[in-house]
């Protein structure tokens, strides 16, 4: 590997069906901020009328964090989750392509892409995703997070991570947990 291949941003993808895509990525922003790097979370799915303990976190210490859904796609109309999509992904995109940032992170854009109780590739388009991607700045680490992805983003990735689930306390009834799942 040359030296200027080890300074090209880099795109990791957190994946799977077990818990820890979204804390893997605050994680990894907390390190980079930690270095000196500018760091923005972009939620495709959490609602910015809700509470979360990142967002609480990341004002105080300086990292970006913008959530940009309503909730589950069970929770509004699929007109009202399609109008939150498009929003977010253009703001997403324009931010990743305006380059001012060392490390941007689409959290929950995989659960966004696979949603299947409606349309949404004319909001979302999987093609322009991709394009994005690729034509990003060079130095940009891009983390996207999230289940279900898709195979063409698997596929453009420096590192995939899939967590899987072996034990989980919601098996047991147990619901969210304050300052574990929010």
């Amino acid at each position: 590997m040359s030296k200027q291949d080890a300074k090209r941003g880099l795109l990791l993808v957190y994946t799977g069906d077990g818990k820890g895509k979204t804390t893997a990525a605050l994680g990894l922003a907390v390190r980079a901020t930690g270095r000196g790097k500018k760091v923005l979370m972009v939620q495709f799915i959490k609602s910015p009328d809700r509470t979360y303990g990142e967002k609480l976190v990341f004002d105080k210490i300086g990292i970006d964090i913008v959530q940009k859904g309503i909730g589950f796609t069970w929770t509004k109309t699929p007109e009202e989750h399609r109008e939150a999509l498009q929003a977010a992904w253009g703001y997403a995109k324009e931010q990743l392509l305006h380059g001012g940032y060392d490390v941007v992170i689409f959290d929950e854009l995989n659960n966004a892409l696979a949603i299947d109780r409606f349309p949404i590739d004319d909001v979302l388009p999987l093609e322009d995703v991709l394009e994005t991607i690729k034509s990003r700045p060079k130095h940009i680490h891009l983390v996207i997070t999230g289940r279900s992805a898709k195979q063409e983003i698997l596929d453009m990735a420096d590192l995939v991570t899939e967590m899987k689930p072996i034990k989980h306390y919601y098996d047991e009834g147990i619901p969210a947990v304050l300052g574990v799942e929010f």
